[in-house]
């Protein structure tokens, strides 16, 4: 079939108004936010229900025609790039955004994939109940992004990825079949996981049109804090007194080296420094209370939780483990200190180009990790300059290296791939991760074919093979 003809059936099934071919009508699609990976598409098309989608796959899957699934386009690493050949279809969901049913009883929502994080975070909360999902682009970024990839963010502590949120999806196969497994239930072991099988597939095996989230209750009271630490190893002992005391109701634990405050300085001067004298090791903590008692302060005008949090963070002040705290005391003030965290990725490309990093490791290793960077990077980049942040609760972090600041221009390939591979092989020795929650996309593929176990890739690839022959989901992303 000939691309006109494809783009003249795309307009039979979706509306000529819903299918976008100009070069300004494609820009936001084609280009991600890094501005690293910039395609051209030969249509974009924006389909309104799931029967749409399933016909556009049907033609897509006749013609060989690839397609990309895209949802908000705040991803990192290429996944929803595509790429240059100028034969692909991007398919955006932007228009599938019903929430379909909340169900504040049961403590589930169905929602289609184009739902913006932030709408259903906010379609929670008038139930007084919340969707935990917690990162930067939530004011952009879309459910089926969020499924596609298996999202962290700040909350994963406590709440778990995105893969722990969900109980069902439905999705439409490479054939163009539509797999409705959207089940509300918490135990179903009704032959394979093929939600688990799609959440994190990048949209390489089907696209993700809808499903039904876990929602939780809205804690009632917040305690939280920037506490300055002695070492990071030391500060998980905060860490598990902080759950211990609160029956597990950590939030977030978040580690901000004071390099990172002095970016951050640069950045946005306005902003208060977290203490008087600089940190060395900055953790942002947040305990989250759901009793309604403790949404009652006592006689002295304080928080159950947040006395409980100072009285552990007293015992770790008298050990030595904790330099300096300082608690929020109001909603204004806790939101001055997530804007500082939240102002992670802005603060890293101010400072020009980079090697940005999502790794993970064993909590118990992430002092080890800083560590062999430190003594590592120098005899890799001389010049270079280091920074990382960690959702130290789970263990991932954001390690950024500038081999030359100042330097505004890209950094040389050569140099890209030694420190890259530098960060890899500790993480690898470390028996950690190469991805923790941004994906795989493009820009990891390599690292697909060095690091992940040979027999695993061959069960990925027959898996591919077998579900999408035709090659048309997404095709060069994830598998090497």
């Amino acid at each position: 079939m000939t691309e006109h003809g494809v783009i003249s059936k795309l307009k039979d099934i979706v509306g000529a108004k819903y299918v976008l071919c100009g070069d300004d009508e494609r820009s936001q699609y084609d280009n991600d936010r890094t501005a690293a990976y910039n395609g051209r598409s030969l249509a974009v098309v924006r389909p309104a229900n799931t029967r749409e989608v399933a016909e556009i796959v049907k033609l897509a899957n006749h013609s060989g025609t690839p397609v990309v699934p895209q949802s908000g386009n705040t991803g990192l690493n290429g996944g929803a790039s595509p790429g240059t050949g100028e034969d692909q279809i991007i398919v955006s969901l932007a228009r599938m955004n019903k929430i379909r049913k909340i169900d504040p009883l049961a403590r589930t929502v169905s929602v289609e994939a184009g739902v913006i994080l932030d709408d259903l975070r906010a379609a929670a909360d008038a139930h007084d109940l919340v969707f935990p999902l917690l990162f930067g682009a939530r004011g952009s970024c879309m459910i089926g992004g969020n499924l596609s990839t298996n999202a962290g963010g700040s909350n994963v502590v406590r709440y778990g990825n995105t893969r722990e949120l969900c109980l069902g999806i439905e999705v439409v196969m490479p054939d163009g079949d539509v797999v409705d497994v959207m089940s509300e239930l918490r135990k179903d072991n009704t032959g394979y996981d093929l939600r688990n099988l799609m959440i994190g597939a990048e949209g390489t095996l089907g696209i993700i049109t809808a499903a039904v989230m876990k929602l939780a209750p809205k804690p009632k009271a917040y305690a939280t804090a920037m506490i300055s630490v002695s070492g990071i190893s030391e500060s998980l002992n905060v860490l598990n007194a902080l759950q211990i005391a609160s029956n597990g109701a950590v939030e977030a634990f978040e580690y901000l080296p004071r390099k990172y405050f002095e970016h951050l300085a640069d950045l946005r001067p306005e902003l208060r420094p977290p203490f008087d004298m600089p940190a060395d090791i900055g953790i942002l903590v947040e305990v989250g209370a759901v009793a309604d008692s403790d949404a009652l302060p006592d006689a002295a005008g304080k928080l159950p939780v947040v006395a409980q949090m100072e009285n552990v963070l007293e015992t770790f002040f008298e050990t030595g483990v904790v330099l300096d705290a300082v608690i929020a005391t109001s909603e204004t003030q806790r939101q001055e200190m997530w804007i500082r965290r939240e102002l992670a990725l802005e603060a890293a490309v101010a400072r020009g180009p980079l090697v940005n990093s999502d790794v993970s490791v064993p909590l118990d290793s992430v002092e080890a990790f800083v560590d062999m960077m430190a003594a590592r990077l120098p005899k890799v980049a001389p010049n270079a300059e280091s920074g990382c942040i960690a959702h130290l609760g789970d263990g991932n972090l954001h390690y950024c290296v500038w081999p030359e600041p100042g330097n505004k221009n890209p950094v040389d390939p050569e140099m890209h791939a030694a420190i890259f591979d530098m960060i890899e092989d500790a993480v690898e020795e470390l028996h950690g991760s190469f991805s923790a929650e941004h994906g795989i996309g493009l820009s990891k593929r390599g690292s697909m074919a060095r690091r992940k176990d040979p027999a695993a890739l061959a069960v990925m690839r027959r898996i591919k093979a077998a579900l999408d022959p035709n090659n048309i989901m997404n095709p060069g992303k994830v598998l090497p």
